[in-house]
């Protein structure tokens, strides 16, 4: 099955679905020589595909992140043009992952940052994860993103509000010991 044969799997119905993208998870979890594959999908035609396929992707990146890294600058190119909102919340967890320099890590920081200015609530909740992963390991990008968590904390949609309940004790966390003498 080539790529045509994960554009049909990926194909037919609604937005609501996520169609047989699991099949294409697992397939491509076999066959990692394939994950290029479905990188492709994300640039079909069709936007059911695209987002499927980026929802396939965001998956197998959760246990192969590595598999992302050839396709750093695709998937950069594509943050920065989408305006689907399945794809950009799906973007938002994949970019972390990345094998990101100073610049690119700034360049998807600044994406993400627009992203919470989204219409959809979900893009937001994912760009405030994906923000926050970006800041681990830099303590100032930290201490911003804990700023940035307080104030959706009380401002944010019921959903980021929770985020940040679930973000900011991790970054807490991180602070306190990175301000422990060893």
């Amino acid at each position: 099955m080539r790529r045509d044969g994960f554009m049909q799997l990926l194909s037919g119905g609604d937005r609501r679905s996520i169609g047989k993208s699991n099949q294409v998870v697992a397939q491509i979890l076999k066959r990692p020589d394939r994950f290029a594959e479905l990188i492709e999908c994300m640039w079909s035609d069709d936007a059911i595909v695209r987002m499927r396929a980026a929802d396939a992707a965001e998956k197998i990146s959760v246990q192969r992140p590595e598999l992302l890294a050839p396709f750093k600058a695709e998937l950069l190119g594509c943050a920065d043009e989408t305006t689907q909102a399945e794809m950009r919340w799906h973007m938002a967890l994949m970019l972390p992952r990345l094998p990101l320099s100073a610049g690119e890590r700034e360049r998807a920081t600044v994406r993400l940052r627009e992203y919470l200015s989204d219409r959809s609530s979900i893009v937001k909740t994912f760009a405030l994860q994906g923000l926050a992963e970006l800041a681990m390991g830099d303590a100032a990008r930290e201490c911003e993103m804990m700023d940035l968590l307080q104030k959706v904390g009380r401002t944010g949609t019921p959903a980021m509000k929770a985020r940040s309940r679930k973000l900011l004790p991790q970054l807490q966390k991180r602070q306190s010991t990175a301000a422990r003498p060893h």
